[in-house]
């Protein structure tokens, strides 16, 4: 058992982790099995991480190697590519005994069960460099791999009996440090080399704060990060300069679909107590930490400048509507009469007189009367809309539902 993990040594790779100050990259080596495979699920998969980019994945599905990022595709050859599928296949062979050894050491050959292991190496932009290795089964520890005493340590009674079986596999044991300490460490500094342009690159983040009524009068402030890489960020909300670490809640770091990060940070204030707010990110990518302040007052703008816009509009309407009837034609007291057919003392001046108001006029009073129309409301409040003049109202059918609103799924 330990003789086939040695095996696959030469051939984990460098990797990439952010940080907020100083830069992390990292590889890591996702293996899982599962007794019951379905749709989107094989029993075996092996996925290689470097940073946040798939370098390549192996299915039991597929019985090959495929690489993820075109960059890792074009600096390996076929023969590397052969090379991994040869050890996936052999890593399933392995895991597949594997399932069958713990579900008879755990009396539970049954139902779903899971086999995770994951392993690989971290290395510091001062150089400083770390290696890991851990096995769970069904979510719970198994053995972790010490790099210090070279052996393996088990999470339970179960996991004893493997432990003293590796333990005893000296040779393999000092394999597995020297993959950790050296040799992912190398493959990792050729991935960086490979995928510089994505791994290394560095994007600034943009902040936006905003605020929300909250219970009991409190306000709630919320500062949104977002468009940055690497992922690893530092975001806090800052009391008259002071930070308030312990009273935000973050909602994590998300990616935003174009290659970038996403964050929130809340906080809950009572706004009767006067103070400074603002939002302090900090991020491997900013000269200085950026401060965006939150103002109270700014809320409000948009409301009243939506309110004068508003009484101004219908102060116009109201002045269009009331010219317009004092100029219509056909009653009483309007600037222009409509000639009597029997009135015979009519002349041609006549005639002229009661076609004095010209087309532009006539369309401006038409036109008038018709944005007037579709802005009417009815004296309950109710909604209007013109079928043909005079404007007529009609109310709205009760109980109308409201549109609905438009309504997430992590992967490997």
């Amino acid at each position: 058992m330990a003789l086939a993990l040695r095996l696959l040594l030469p051939l984990l790779g460098a990797a990439a982790l952010p940080g907020a100050r100083s830069r992390l990259h990292s590889r890591r080596v996702l293996d899982t099995v599962v007794s019951e495979p379905g749709p989107g699920l094989p029993w075996f998969s092996r996925v290689v991480y470097v940073d946040d980019q798939v370098n390549y994945v192996y299915t039991s599905g597929t019985q090959r190697v495929e690489p993820g990022p075109v960059w890792m595709a074009q600096y390996e050859g076929p023969e590397f590519w052969a090379e991994r599928t040869w050890w996936g296949q052999r890593y399933q062979k392995w895991y597949n005994s594997s399932l069958n050894t713990l579900g008879q050491l755990y009396n539970q050959n049954e139902g779903f069960h899971i086999i995770q292991t994951i392993y690989g190496c971290d290395l510091q932009e001062d150089n400083t460099t770390r290696g890991f290795y851990q096995d769970s089964y069904d979510g719970r520890d198994f053995l972790t791999f010490d790099k210090e005493t070279v052996t393996w340590v088990a999470a339970d009674i179960g996991a004893q009996i493997t432990k003293r079986r590796w333990d005893a596999e000296i040779d393999d044991n000092q394999g597995w440090k020297r993959y950790l300490e050296e040799e992912c460490i190398s493959w990792l500094r050729s991935s960086l080399e490979y995928g510089k342009e994505t791994l290394q690159r560095k994007v600034h983040p943009t902040a936006r704060v905003s605020d929300r009524s909250s219970h009991d009068g409190l306000t709630t402030l919320s500062c949104k990060v977002s468009g940055f890489y690497p992922r690893d960020i530092t975001v806090t909300w800052l009391r008259n300069g002071e930070s308030r670490q312990q009273e935000t809640y973050s909602e994590g770091i998300l990616p935003s679909g174009d290659g970038t990060y996403q964050t929130w940070v809340t906080m809950e204030i009572d706004p009767k107590i006067k103070a400074h707010y603002s939002c302090h990110v900090e991020h491997e990518s900013l000269l200085e930490p950026l401060s965006v302040s939150w103002e109270p007052n700014n809320n409000l703008l948009p409301t009243v400048a939506g309110v004068i816009t508003a009484v101004v509009l219908i102060g116009v309407i109201i002045g269009v509507v009331v010219i317009w009837k004092k100029k219509r034609p056909g009653k009483k007291g309007d600037g222009y009469a409509v000639a009597q057919a029997n009135d015979q003392g009519s002349s041609g001046s006549d005639l002229s007189a009661k076609g004095v108001k010209d087309a532009s006029e006539r369309d401006f009073s038409v036109a008038a009367g018709t944005a007037w129309a579709e802005l009417s409301f009815c004296k309950d409040n109710s909604s209007c809309f013109r079928e043909q003049s005079p404007v007529h109202c009609r109310e709205e059918a009760a109980g109308t539902e409201p549109s609905p609103w438009g309504s997430r799924n992590p992967g490997l």
